[in-house]
C-alpha cells in the first residue's frame, strides 16, 4: 500500500459518510429521495479510482467493505436500528448488488480504472436516473419482467449515460466516439428494462462494461 491509497481510501470513506449525514438530515423527510441521491452520487467515486495503486486496496478495502454496510442498511439486516435504511423501494438487496458489482470490476480491472467507472456509470447515473425520472415524471408504463418501467425512464437513463460516459472517459483522457457511446449506453438501458428486483445493478454495469470493452478494442 502507498500513499496514494491511503488518500484514496480516506476520500472514499469521507465522501460517502457525506452523503450518509446528508441523506439521514436533510432528505431524512423524503426517503424515496434520499436513497435516489445515495444511488445516483455514490457514483462520483468513479473520480477517486485513479488514485489508487495496489489491486487489494481497491478490492478488499474500498469497495468490498460496502457489500456488508449495504446488507447491515437492508431489509434483511439482523441490526434493527439500521435496518432498511438504504434499501430502494421494491429491491431491499439493490444497492448490495451495487457494491458487488464495484467489488468484482475492482478485482478485474483495478489497472484500467476507466473500465470500473463506464460500469459504476451505468448502476449510478444511468439506472439512478431512469428511475428518478421514471418515478417522478414516467407516464408511458411497461412491465417485461415483473418490474414497472417507464419510457421516460428508460430513454433519460440512455441520454444521460451518455453524457456520463463522455464526461469520465474524457477526465481518464481515453479516446471515445459518440456511436459507441450510444450503443453502450443502449445495451445498458435494454438490461435495465428487462431486469427485475435491482438486479439491473448487475446487468446493466456488465453489460456496459462487456459492449464497452468488446467496442474499444475493434
Amino acid at each position: 500500500m502507498i500513499t496514494s491509497d491511503f488518500i484514496g481510501l480516506a476520500l472514499v470513506y469521507l465522501y460517502v459518510a457525506v452523503l450518509l449525514i446528508i441523506s439521514e438530515t436533510v432528505l431524512k423527510k423524503y426517503p424515496r429521495i434520499s436513497r435516489k441521491f445515495l444511488h445516483i452520487m455514490v457514483g462520483n467515486i468513479i473520480f477517486i479510482l485513479p488514485l489508487f495503486k495496489t489491486w487489494w486496496v481497491i478490492t478488499f478495502l474500498a469497495a468490498a467493505p460496502f457489500i456488508l454496510l449495504t446488507f447491515l442498511m437492508s431489509p434483511y439486516s439482523p441490526i434493527k436500528s439500521i435496518r432498511d435504511k438504504l434499501s430502494e423501494s421494491g429491491h431491499g438487496l439493490g444497492l448490495v448488488y451495487y457494491a458487488i458489482s464495484w467489488t468484482i470490476l475492482a478485482l478485474l480491472f483495478y489497472d484500467k480504472p476507466w473500465i470500473i467507472a463506464v460500469g459504476i456509470a451505468a448502476m449510478s447515473y444511468g439506472d439512478g436516473m431512469a428511475s428518478l425520472i421514471g418515478e417522478n415524471f414516467g407516464k408511458r408504463k411497461y412491465n417485461l419482467t415483473g418490474d414497472t418501467k417507464s419510457v421516460e425512464g428508460s430513454i433519460s437513463m440512455f441520454l444521460v449515460l451518455i453524457f456520463a460516459l463522455a464526461i469520465v472517459l474524457t477526465y481518464y483522457a481515453v479516446p471515445f466516439s459518440l456511436i459507441t457511446l450510444a450503443i453502450v449506453a443502449f445495451i445498458a438501458t435494454v438490461l435495465e428494462a428487462v431486469t427485475p428486483k435491482g438486479l439491473d445493478n448487475i446487468s446493466s454495469c456488465f453489460g456496459a462494461v462487456i459492449t464497452y470493452i468488446l467496442l474499444a478494442t475493434v
